[in-house]
């Protein structure tokens, strides 16, 4: 494969295959049933107990409808559990339900042992500079104002 030839040589495309590549290895070697998101989200509220579906979807960086969507089938799933803040009844907190702690500590094994898979062709070096330089590209200040988030 010549990198020189479009559409190869655009970023945007190499990232979309990169990104079809993650799926398709998360599909085979993680989980058919529980999303990479549905993932990050699990991480979230173990580390933040009781957090707002508005600050998952800040941390996830998902928009609202996103954010609803997935909550909703993470609790139909009872992998969560939503419930009205004491302290604020306009806020609903949310909380990994035991299923979700269970679904959690399957996964998170599954995740770390398929890094080596996406990222094999590269060295160990290689690997810390593409996440480097993919956080850099994520930072805010590099992002035009435009973006939905």
């Amino acid at each position: 494969m010549n990198l020189d030839e479009e559409p190869l040589r655009y970023t945007g495309h190499l990232l979309r295959r990169a990104q079809q590549q993650h799926i398709a290895i998360w599909l085979r070697d993680v989980s058919a049933e529980t999303t990479s998101v549905q993932f990050a989200a699990l991480i979230v509220l173990d580390q933040q107990p009781r957090a707002s579906q508005r600050d998952l979807g800040r941390v996830l960086d998902l928009d609202r409808s996103t954010i609803a969507d997935l909550v909703a089938r993470m609790i139909r799933r009872g992998l969560i559990e939503r419930e009205r803040d004491t302290e604020d009844r306009r806020r609903n907190t949310l909380q990994l339900t035991p299923a979700g702690r269970s679904e959690l500590a399957r996964l998170r094994p599954r995740v770390e042992a398929i890094e080596p898979t996406l990222t094999g062709g590269l060295t160990s070096t290689e690997r810390g500079e593409l996440r480097r330089l993919l956080h850099r590209m994520l930072e805010p200040a590099h992002l035009p104002d435009a973006l939905p988030s």
